[in-house]
């Protein structure tokens, strides 16, 4: 029989619809029924394509002896984490105070009042080395329960609060931040194969936008060679799906080859911003071509009939990884031919030996990335792995990432000029607009006509930073007023009056055991940094001082909170960049109005653009024609006719080809 996640719209909870455990929803009747019994309750946390949630599924959750002890010892709860932000925030940070480390599954033990007493993430069925097995777990937690519960209380409540007094610990800004940051990126970088730090890599594209930022304003070559390197390397991997286009969640190697190959909306709306920032700083054509074949994948298979965006695509196909992915010689001379396939698995590098489970990843490590003579065969070989097997897909809507995708687009479509970009984002963002908008108040998700709970500061965050890249992109002041409706519901309802910052909860949301605020980068910018960026770049637009007093708010915050680790505050950094060393302003007088058509395209695609419909005293037209008015460094060009002019100006010395 269905348990009660069979009522629930989530794809993660749905998976565990037909479980034996007894599941609730994280929710007052779970915690209600734990206090009423007398039990602990065991909570779960994870998404809907992890695939180590799906291992822990198959082995413990699904199995009736792990269900026997669940439901009879423990009330057991289920929480998508992409639906409940505030919960995994919480309840991640437990797991690394307990393990020194955090991921999903998330497997937290506490009392009926919230508060935790034992953490870790996946188990086994049964114990093997040193990993206890879920089953003997449950036991041992079982009698404490019973014979030594004090113990357990008073474990959960030294954990809250540590978690407590490290919510309100903060350090001193450090002096010279972006110089120190950039030491530290050049200390962990990889020359070899690009990337930072060692294996497992992470793409991180905000680093690179980072890094791309220091380049393009203080002329920093060796940011830009980090930044090439690992792009093209991230590119050239397995990392990229050669066949079908995108990125997955991470290399597991520390050469970009061998991925784990989940995929994620996110991730590709960060690395077309990543892709396209690189190509507007140098001009390379590759990153353009990647960042558009990234968001042909999007398109082709993460997109709605509405317009909206999917979340995630599986790792895993029949219960195997990579299954979907992973190719034989002896399959592509079937599909291709003999000359041409043996021609396409030379390019691609697919092996008789292969390299994960005996079959080949596609990748262009030891190929000509530029070379296209086997871009014919690639909807073929597509079409060939759709029918072999199929990929689960995470087909609800988060408006956080939504917002992402939105920006990205935008961005592509000022460095392609393609309006299919353009009108893709302006169409996603209709449909927030119209189903996870109520007035100014953001939902975090749609799925089959239901919204999910109220936003967090990350869907604002994310969703005001698409409304400035669509004000970029159109040059209509609409967005900009929409952006800043946004940042103001921000100032009301999530703002830390007493230590800077903003909440990731709402002043009226659910009351849990702490109130994360988060500021560091994971896999994409934490909310507060987001608003740091958001803040700098409205303030630039519109001159505004409340608006400029808001983002030195937040930078002193931001700036206090990265003191020990400025290397996972990235966005900030651009968000600091920014104000220190100001992108390029433009005051577009038009002479008529048809001159505004295609008017962002001619223009830097980051610069602060200001539209005047008709001359001014200030900005009087040069020759009766159109007129550019071009600031840098707090130094203002001659007024010019021509908008090439803007670009010609602002490029890094070595990099001007227009």
């Amino acid at each position: 029989m269905p348990n009660r996640l069979q009522y629930e719209t989530s794809p993660y909870l749905l998976q565990h619809a037909q479980n034996p455990v007894d599941w609730y929803s994280w929710g007052e009747e779970a915690f209600r029924k734990a206090r009423e019994e007398d039990k602990p309750v065991f909570l779960s946390i994870g998404y809907s394509t992890c695939h180590w949630c799906h291992v822990m599924a198959r082995e413990s959750f699904e199995d009736a002896g792990i269900a026997e002890l669940l439901n009879q010892y423990f009330i057991s709860i289920k929480v998508d984490r992409e639906e409940r932000p505030d919960v995994d925030s919480i309840y991640m940070a437990v797991c690394q105070a307990f393990t020194g480390s955090g991921g999903w599954p998330t497997s937290i033990f506490m009392t009926p009042d919230q508060k935790p007493f034992f953490a870790g993430t996946y188990f086994p069925r049964h114990s093997r080395g040193q990993m206890i097995g879920f089953a003997a777990l449950l036991q041992v937690i079982h009698d404490m329960w019973e014979s030594d519960r004090t113990e357990l209380i008073q474990r959960a409540e030294a954990i809250v609060r540590h978690l407590r007094q490290s919510e309100a610990a903060s350090n001193e800004p450090s002096e010279n931040l972006i110089e120190s940051t950039i030491a530290l990126y050049s200390r962990a970088y990889d020359p070899v194969h690009g990337g930072f730090g060692l294996a497992p890599k992470f793409p991180t594209p905000h680093n690179i936008l980072f890094l791309l930022a220091c380049y393009e304003r203080r002329g920093d070559a060796e940011c830009l060679n980090m930044a090439r390197h690992t792009l093209e390397q991230m590119y050239r991997g397995g990392l990229f799906d050669h066949i079908g286009f995108g990125f997955c969640r991470y290399s597991t190697d520390g050469k970009f080859l061998v991925p784990h190959f989940e995929k994620m909306l996110y991730d590709n709306a960060l690395m077309i911003l990543a892709y396209v920032k690189a190509f507007s700083v140098t001009r390379e054509p590759l990153y353009l071509e990647i960042a558009d074949r990234t968001a042909d994948y999007v398109l082709r298979e993460m997109t709605s009939p509405e317009g909206s965006f999917y979340s995630a695509q599986d790792a895993d196909s029949d219960g195997e990884e990579g299954k979907y992915y992973l190719l034989t010689p002896e399959e592509i001379l079937r599909l291709l031919g003999t000359k041409d396939g043996e021609a396409f698995c030379a390019h691609f590098d697919i092996s008789p030996t292969g390299i994960f489970k005996g079959r080949s990843i596609p990748n262009l490590l030891i190929s000509d990335p530029h070379d296209h003579t086997f871009d014919a065969h690639l909807e073929r070989v597509r079409q060939y792995r759709r029918e072999r097997c199929a990929l689960h897909l995470d087909d609800k809507i988060l408006a956080a990432w939504n917002g992402l995708m939105i920006a990205a687009l935008c961005k592509l479509y000022q460095a392609s000029g393609n309006v299919r970009y353009l009108n893709a984002a302006k169409k996603a963002d209709g449909f927030i607009r119209e189903s996870l908008r109520d007035g100014d108040t953001l939902y975090v998700s749609y799925r089959n006509g239901r919204r999910g709970v109220q936003g967090f500061l990350d869907d604002y965050a994310a969703c005001a930073f698409a409304q400035l890249a669509l004000y970029s992109a159109t040059l209509d002041t609409e967005y900009i007023e929409h952006a800043k409706r946004l940042c103001e519901r921000v100032e009301k309802w999530f703002k830390d009056d007493a230590h800077g910052g903003y909440y990731l909860c709402a002043t009226d949301g659910e009351s849990l055991i702490l109130r994360p605020k988060e500021t560091y980068d994971g896999a994409m910018p934490s909310g507060n940094s987001m608003m740091a960026w958001n803040l700098v770049r409205l303030s630039q637009l519109t001159d505004d001082a409340e608006d400029a007093r808001a983002a030195e708010r937040q930078l002193t915050f931001m700036a206090s909170a990265a003191a020990n680790n400025p290397t996972g505050h990235a966005m900030f950094l651009l968000a600091l960049t920014d104000l220190e060393t100001p992108p390029a302003r433009v005051t577009v007088v038009l002479a008529k109005e048809a001159d505004a058509d295609g008017l962002p395209l001619s223009l830097p695609p980051d610069a602060v653009v200001t539209l005047l419909r008709q001359p001014t005293a200030e900005y009087p037209l040069k020759d009766g024609h159109t007129t550019f008015y071009i600031c840098r460094d707090h130094s203002c060009l001659p007024a010019t006719n021509d908008p090439g002019d803007a670009y010609r100006s602002l490029m890094p010395e070595k990099l001007q080809v227009r």
